[in-house]
């Protein structure tokens, strides 16, 4: 009697296949940004987190498996130590098509050529607002022109794309949407507007009354651009649009106004090494006590991922008008 064949591909109940993984590899952060995480965050203790040969492993299992894109998040990944080295690691596994990074930017000045010479083909760059003290104050502890200098050098290091994210608050940042997507232009990169998510107890803003639609976003947008529709995709939630006569594109992150989960492939790891199947909901897989009760077992490790696939939800259940039943912050389920 022959074996089957071990799954070269994680298939979940409702025939999505998942290839795309994000990796956050700390919670921690030099920012404390309002719609991420309470000003006074208490971290998790180094025991609690994946040591950075387990994250590697984790990777390596899921690429074995299928997954052709890992995106590396945190927290802030670039202020955990070692995270270069890891990425180098990730980065000469042969059958991961892209390694690409989410980052706040503020260590880009003297990180961004070396990220590109490990392997990063593309980076995400986190900027809701041009004006510094505003910036300021959305961050609490972030310099403005520290970040533009760090895109500055992620321009000049030659990723293949460079995109700018924005978490878009009504009567916060509501009002900078063209002149973000014009200094977009301007640079030669992408941005993506993206819906806040009702992730973790915020203190200082009340979400239903900051929520500003992305269909707000592109009635404002359109008072000056011309946005053409593209079918280009990065593998991630975003819808694009081209804006005319640039090579820019304009993404849209809508999930309260465009549920984009009967296309979803992706899960996330957490710093904590837990497999969240859904951004939205508490389904998740222990994988750390997998790795640490079978130390050296790939073949433990890609069973219980495999078998994960079978709790993965159908969507997610986001109502910005009521308190989240996801208490868990942004920083701690990797952005």
């Amino acid at each position: 009697m022959t074996s089957s064949p071990e799954p070269t591909q994680l298939i979940d109940r409702f025939g999505r296949a998942v290839t795309y993984l994000r990796i956050s590899i700390t919670d921690r952060c030099d920012f404390r940004c309002v719609y991420c995480m309470a000003e006074d965050m208490t971290f998790l203790p180094r025991n609690q987190i994946l040591s950075l040969e387990e994250i590697y492993t984790l990777a390596k299992a899921f690429t074995e498996l299928g997954v052709t894109k890992i995106r590396i998040t945190g927290g802030e990944p670039l202020v955990r130590k070692g995270a270069l080295e890891l990425m180098q690691q990730m980065g000469s596994i042969e059958s991961l098509h892209e390694l690409v990074i989410t980052t706040n930017g503020s260590q880009l000045e003297t990180m961004a050529e070396p990220l590109k010479k490990a392997g990063i083909k593309r980076i995400n760059i986190s900027l809701d607002t041009l004006d510094a003290d505003k910036f300021k104050a959305i961050t609490r502890t972030g310099d403005l022109h520290q970040v533009l200098r760090g895109i500055t050098a992620a321009k000049v290091a030659g990723f293949e794309r460079i995109k700018l994210n924005a978490v878009i608050l009504k009567n916060r940042n509501h009002a900078e949407v063209t002149d973000l997507v014009q200094f977009a232009v301007d640079q030669g990169i992408d941005i993506s507007f993206i819906e806040e998510m009702p992730l973790g107890i915020v203190e200082q803003h009340n979400r239903s009354e900051s929520y500003y639609s992305s269909d707000l976003i592109k009635a404002d947008l359109a008072e000056k651009f011309s946005l053409l529709a593209s079918t280009e995709k990065t593998g991630g939630p975003s819808d694009y649009f081209k804006v005319a006569d640039t090579q820019t594109r304009v993404g849209f992150i809508s999930p309260h106004s465009a549920n984009f989960c009967s296309t979803c492939n992706r899960v996330r790891l957490t710093v904590e090494g837990r497999l969240l199947l859904c951004l939205g909901n508490e389904h998740s897989v222990d994988l750390k006590h997998v790795m640490r009760t079978h130390p050296n077992d790939m073949m433990a490790l890609k069973q219980a991922i495999i078998d994960a696939m079978r709790i993965k939800p159908e969507k997610h259940e986001f109502n910005i008008h009521e308190q989240p039943v996801i208490l868990r912050h942004m920083n701690m389920t990797g952005g």
